[in-house]
């Protein structure tokens, strides 16, 4: 069975960005994992015209959304969902040739490694080229020997208006060959200053007492309501690594966490980032989640 899909870029109008938010809820509440990230539900309203989005269905109550992000072509990458109704219907393949006209390669994200996503990428014959691993530590206690600060270091608190500069200089060098995190821009930045989570006092910089270069950021996010915190980014510039300056980070935003009587922390880190899943091991993390990528 065939299906149209339509295509726009840009900002989706609120009410057909509604829409899409209340499809991937729905597949939410099937699978127990959300199937679009943060960043594609930011770019719903706030997309350059290098986001495309795809729809299946009528604007008011779409059966299938994809986005893609082609900022850079060489690095396209997408994100998918389908309503659990709707499933095995073609909708998934609809969407995927219609990527796959856009750039000759993308990489497409399952969140959660479902079975329906696995059977969708094993019909097109889809290898899995990464892994992201989310990784968590229940119950959340305060570091029980945490890492002295090593004299030449000052940790302070992020200053909005004064540290978007230097941190996302720092964010850049950090994952300069990360496909999204180090692609981070000031407006990405900005709209994450601009969520209900954003609390300054728990986005942490690591900087040299000697001439206040920003050697190490540290960044965590509890959304309002919530019993469950998250280490959301943990950066250190290639210049300054080696000093243990993320395990010092690390015990800080347990610290901070823990100080505001959450249960749990989760983080997220790639599966072959060796260094990156020891320094979380010994801190007590386990392996919790995977999401993976299928390259088209």
């Amino acid at each position: 069975m065939s299906h149209t899909v339509r295509r726009t870029t840009g900002s989706l109008p609120d009410a057909t960005a509604g829409s899409v938010r209340a499809l991937a809820r729905a597949a939410a509440d099937i699978d127990g994992v959300p199937p679009l990230s943060e960043q594609p539900l930011l770019w719903l309203t706030g997309g350059g015209p290098a986001v495309h989005h795809l729809l299946v269905g009528p604007d008011e109550a779409p059966t299938g959304y994809a986005q893609l992000d082609l900022r850079d072509p060489a690095r396209a990458t997408a994100e998918l969902v389908v309503h659990p109704e709707h499933r095995r219907t073609g909708r998934g393949t609809a969407l995927l040739d219609a990527l796959t006209t856009t750039a000759e390669q993308v990489d497409v994200w399952a969140h959660g490694d479902l079975p329906a996503a696995r059977s969708l990428a094993a019909r097109r014959g889809l290898p899995v080229v990464r892994e992201l691993w989310q990784m968590r530590l229940d119950p959340l206690t305060t570091p029980a020997a945490p890492m002295p600060t090593p004299p030449d270091v000052l940790v302070r608190p992020f200053v909005p208006g004064r540290d978007e500069g230097p941190w996302l200089a720092l964010n850049a060098a950090a994952f300069a060959h990360h496909p999204e995190q180090g692609r981070l821009d000031r407006a990405d930045l900005t709209a994450r200053q601009n969520e209900p989570w954003f609390d300054p006092a728990g986005f942490l910089l690591a900087e040299s007492r000697a001439d206040g270069r920003l050697l190490a950021a540290g960044w965590t996010k509890v959304p309002p309501g919530e019993d469950e915190g998250e280490i959301y980014v943990l950066g250190v510039h290639p210049g300054a690594q080696g000093r243990g300056l993320g395990r010092l980070l690390t015990d800080r935003m347990l610290s901070h966490l823990a100080d505001r009587g959450l249960r749990a922390v989760v983080l997220y880190t790639e599966g072959d980032n060796t260094p990156a899943v020891r320094t979380y091991q010994r801190a007590g993390f386990v392996r919790s989640a995977v999401d993976v990528v299928f390259r088209l």
